[in-house]
Formats: C-alpha cells, sequence, structure tokens
C-alpha cells in the first residue's frame, strides 16, 4: 500500500472512530445517569430504613444494584476513554505519514 492510499485509508478509520466515539460517549453518560438514580434512590430508602447516615455512603456501594450500575458505568467509561485514544492514535499516526510523503515526495498536505 503506498503513502497516499494508506493516508487515505487512516482518514476513513478516523471517521468511522469519531461516529464510534459518539456511540460510547452517550452510552457513557446513560451508565452514568442510571448509576446516580439507583445510588441515590438506595440512599433515600437506608435513610428511610432509619440507617445511620454516616454510613450510607459506604452501605450503597455494596448494593447489588448500585455496584451493578457502577461497574456498568465504569466499563462504559473504559470503552469512551478507548476510543478517545484511537482517535488520538488515528490523527498522530496521519500526521507521520503527511511528513513522510512530504519528505518524500515535496507534497504539502491539505490542513
Amino acid at each position: 500500500m503506498d503513502l497516499l492510499q494508506e493516508l487515505h485509508q487512516l482518514s476513513n478509520d478516523l471517521i468511522v472512530s469519531i461516529k464510534a466515539l459518539r456511540k460510547t460517549g452517550r452510552e457513557k453518560s446513560e451508565a452514568e445517569r442510571e448509576y446516580y438514580v439507583a445510588k441515590a434512590q438506595e440512599s433515600l430508602r437506608l435513610k428511610e430504613a432509619g440507617q445511620p447516615v454516616t454510613m450510607i455512603q459506604l452501605i450503597i456501594k455494596g448494593q447489588p444494584v448500585v455496584a451493578e450500575k457502577m461497574f456498568k458505568f465504569h466499563v462504559a467509561d473504559t470503552i469512551h476513554q478507548a476510543n478517545l485514544e484511537h482517535v488520538q492514535g488515528t490523527k498522530l499516526r496521519m500526521r507521520l505519514l503527511e511528513a513522510q510523503i512530504q519528505r518524500e515526495y515535496g507534497v504539502n498536505m491539505p490542513s
């Protein structure tokens, strides 16, 4: 594959990655919302049951519903961060290829 074809392929990959980033960003936000809602509901339930307020934050983290929502949020966040890194890595590879094309062919790439 020549350098221009590789650059074109990276450009297409970047477009796909950015679209995936939108999806994972939304999934992360939804998971975060679900986690905070579950946390608030469980906190209120424990408070109404007479649990000391100072212990509620510690206890709710171990409640299965809250723990599951927290897990899903952390997974979604990790996937989103990995996608961000992929986008940044693709941009870097594109810049490196553009510099190599400039060196080999003396062609300036449009910004």
